[in-house]
């Protein structure tokens, strides 16, 4: 009996990456999906917030929501704290803010290849298109990540392969090339009749996009790297940059400053082993401080806490400071727009 062909597909949940799968499943191939969760879709930083869910239960609820959508089994795969060591320095560099698209690609299929490896697979496939994307999908681009991934010859992108020279998986028959495409642009018309012509429904945007190609987000990333004075980025740091007013008071200090019920819960849940400010007598925000504040620096923050707090504009809010057992009191006067100015990140 012929064996089975078996492909391991890069699943983001947008309609390329679902035709990808369509193409394939034409031709009679076993297919499994992964969809890697680096930590940085909004999607996943809301949740880690709004919910207090953890990388955990994301991973569950996408696993199952793109099994759904694709018809074929589906691993979400939690990678975020792996993802940081790509940030440090990423060979082919940043995009415009602090994306290193690239190299999350490599990384992305060296985890993937790892189990095309383990478990017996032919190849890995994506839903990539060539000349969609300006930096990563670009034909330099595509080359370069297919040979640093180790995937030269056996990584298939079955919407654009009749553009590419043939893979192994094509010159050895596992795979029939007359049955792939040769689609290429920024462009959707085609893949939205292929949507149609195959029946495929139900699919949703990528993951949501990548917070790191958001330009206040990269704000607050490249603020903690200048002064985390060579304390490694946590996956708990990456969230934070999602949520709140940062202000950097001085190169020791820096403060972020709860927007919302949810993001003041979070900061309670989850940064509780930190100083954190809040207006005990008047609605307002929670407050994390962060970095090594002196005595000097408590009443400054207590006077942003009173600026954005419910008592704004009275001439002064009472103002708590608390970490486990250590708590300050303080009748704050609310800080200036001016002052608010100079500090905000």
């Amino acid at each position: 009996m012929k064996r089975r062909v078996k492909g391991i597909g890069m699943i983001s949940g947008g309609l390329d990456s679902l035709l990808a799968v369509a193409v394939l499943a034409k031709q009679g191939i076993d297919l499994l999906g992964v969809h890697f969760l680096n930590g940085f879709t909004p999607e996943n930083l809301r949740m880690r917030v709004n919910d207090l869910a953890s990388m955990e239960d994301i991973s569950e609820k996408r696993s199952s929501t793109l099994s759904g959508f694709t018809g074929i089994p589906v691993r979400a795969i939690d990678v975020s704290a792996d993802f940081l060591s790509v940030m440090k320095d990423p060979p082919h560099g940043f995009g415009k803010n602090v994306n290193p698209c690239i190299d999350c690609r490599i990384f992305l299929l060296r985890k993937a290849a790892e189990i095309m490896r383990s478990e017996g697979y032919d190849f890995i496939f994506t839903g990539e298109v060539l000349g969609q994307r300006p930096m990563s999908q670009h034909l330099i681009a595509m080359r370069s990540v297919e040979k640093d991934s180790g995937l030269a010859g056996r990584l298939l992108r079955p919407l654009c392969a009749k553009l590419l020279k043939p893979t192994e998986i094509e010159e050895n028959g596992l795979v029939d090339r007359e049955m792939l495409l040769d689609i290429q642009g920024r462009s959707r018309k085609r893949q939205m009749n292929l949507a149609e012509e195959l029946g495929v429904r139900g699919y949703g945007a990528p993951a949501g996009g990548c917070a790191l190609t958001d330009i206040n987000y990269a704000r607050k990333y490249s603020d903690h790297v200048e002064h985390s004075g060579g304390r490694d980025l946590t996956v708990r740091d990456t969230v934070l940059f999602s949520t709140g007013r940062h202000l950097r008071l001085s190169d020791r200090v820096k403060i972020v400053v709860g927007r919302n019920q949810e993001e003041n819960e979070y900061f309670e849940a989850k940064w509780a082993d930190h100083y954190l400010a809040m207006t005990p007598d008047v609605p307002g925000p929670t407050v994390v401080i962060l970095g090594d504040p002196v005595q000097d620096d408590f009443p400054v923050i207590a006077a942003v806490a009173a600026r954005y707090s419910d008592g704004k504009k009275e001439k002064t809010v009472k103002v708590d400071i608390e970490r486990g057992e250590e708590k300050m009191e303080f009748e704050a006067p609310p800080a200036s727009e001016e002052d608010l100015a100079l500090w905000r990140i």
